[in-house]
């Protein structure tokens, strides 16, 4: 009986082992892929997150370019391939545009993305000051700017990679122009240039802020010349990295571009008496893309063990800003517009004329409302006239006597102040109303002709 028992058991075991498998093999498979990809986005992410190093603005011209590259090009070519090469930068480099992955690696970094937000602030930056250097219309320019301008975490079509490939296109067509001797190209006296080193400097200065914002101790601050009350609060230490490189890639962006504007700028910038201070301020941003030995950024205090990395870029972006206000400060004594030659047709000044012939047609006509005095609607005409006689042969420039519409306003701004000294409820007799309205019309009449031989 007892063999028959065991005998049974046996069967009954066999059964149930092939009935019911024990399927824990399974996970062990799975649990090395697991380990397989997350080593691969480890190595990934490493080589990910290494910056682009420096590229020499004259090769990029000539990539840009390409079989024009041995033609002359119009003022602005070099700035405009710089700017392109910046974009292909954050297309073409390790791993794409990260900053709005939503898998990983991407996903899980934080340091390449913030570099990108500052490369690509800074082509912003420049894509708004290219309308006011340019010389001609440029609608490419305001496509340019327009995609620029999106959101830099899109992932939806039209994603942020989309926009950015469009802005080539744009900026490509625009280089084209400027190598066809045709009217395209910056204007030979600096225009826009200042305004685009303001905006320079106050994103220099914000950066110096917020680098700083990472210091515990506000006396530590002295040395960098820094408002310690006009600080934002203080960075998370989680966030400490992320604005570090953003700084960096602001840094390394603007260095480029003032690299590329100086080439195509260089006399503007000499007779400002500027070009030293310019390469000084190239120099201080590449010395702020010096190698980060360590793989943390590190936020020390004092003479501690550890360093302030971010203290350390702070001194070089406040150095930066400095010298940057520097050269807008030389810039600003440049006239930016041309004085005017004598071979210039007159026919603008005919233009205005007839403005201000019909801008003193509108003031008689105030004038039948107000109801001025005789004597100032005479002196109203007598300014017409005489800023009519003085506009004759000569062009408007600034610091020059003032021209008919000028003169027309001026004219109807003392009227106004005659009417405000009239008195309430004694209005004046409609004869005299009617009176100063015909002699306004005859001012008005001996502007348009004294003007009308002009044309």
């Amino acid at each position: 009986m007892a063999l028959t028992h065991k005998g049974a058991a046996r069967r009954r075991s066999r059964t149930d082992e092939l009935e019911r498998p024990e399927y824990g093999w399974i996970w062990k498979p799975l649990l090395v892929l697991l380990v397989i990809y997350l080593v691969v986005c480890l190595g990934l992410g490493i080589w990910w997150s290494w910056t682009p190093e420096r590229f020499d603005v004259e090769q990029a011209v000539a990539e840009q370019r390409g079989a024009e590259s041995g033609s002359t090009a119009a003022r602005g070519a070099v700035t405009t391939a710089g700017l392109m090469t910046l974009i292909e930068t954050l297309l073409e480099k390790p791993g794409g545009y990260l900053r709005n992955d939503i898998a990983p690696p991407g996903l899980w970094l934080d340091n390449m993305p913030a570099w990108e937000l500052g490369v690509l602030t800074q082509a912003r930056s420049l894509s708004r000051s290219l309308p006011a250097m340019e010389q001609s219309s440029a609608p490419e320019l305001e496509g340019v700017q327009e995609r620029l301008m999106g959101d830099s975490r899109d992932w939806l079509y039209p994603a942020t990679e989309k926009r950015l490939e469009q802005a080539l296109e744009e900026l490509d067509g625009y280089l084209a122009s400027l190598g066809a001797g045709g009217e395209a190209g910056f204007g030979e006296q600096g225009q826009g240039l200042a305004a685009w080193l303001e905006a320079i400097t106050g994103s220099l200065d914000d950066l110096g802020l917020r680098l700083s914002a990472s210091i515990g101790s506000r006396d530590e601050l002295r040395d960098l010349d820094i408002d310690a009350e006009s600080l934002p609060a203080r960075t998370p230490w989680y966030r400490v990295d992320e604005v570090f490189f953003e700084a960096r890639g602001q840094a390394w962006a603007l260095m480029h571009l003032l690299e590329a504007v100086q080439r195509d700028q260089a006399d503007v910038l000499d007779s400002a008496g500027v070009t030293e201070r310019w390469g000084q301020l190239v120099a201080e941003l590449q010395r702020s893309q010096r190698r980060l030995w360590s793989p943390l950024v590190l936020n020390g205090s004092g003479f501690g063990i550890f360093a302030n990395h971010s203290l350390v870029l702070a001194n070089h972006m406040v150095r930066a800003r400095d010298l940057a206000r520097q050269v807008t400060e030389g810039l600003a004594e440049v006239t930016p517009t041309p004085a005017p030659t004598a071979s210039e047709p007159p026919v603008v000044e005919v233009e205005r004329s007839e403005d201000s012939a019909e801008e003193a047609a509108t003031d008689a006509g105030e004038a039948e409302m107000t109801a001025p005095t005789e004597e100032d609607v005479t002196e109203e005409g007598t300014g017409d006239a005489g800023a009519a006689d003085s506009g004759e042969g000569e062009s408007s420039s600034p610091g020059s006597e003032p021209t008919p519409a000028e003169a027309a306003e001026e004219g109807g701004d003392d009227a106004s102040a005659a009417d405000a000294a009239v008195p309430e409820g004694e209005p004046m007799p409609s004869s005299e109303a009617q009176d100063a309205s015909g002699e306004a019309s005859n001012s008005a009449a001996t502007a348009d002709e004294e003007a009308q031989p002009e044309g």
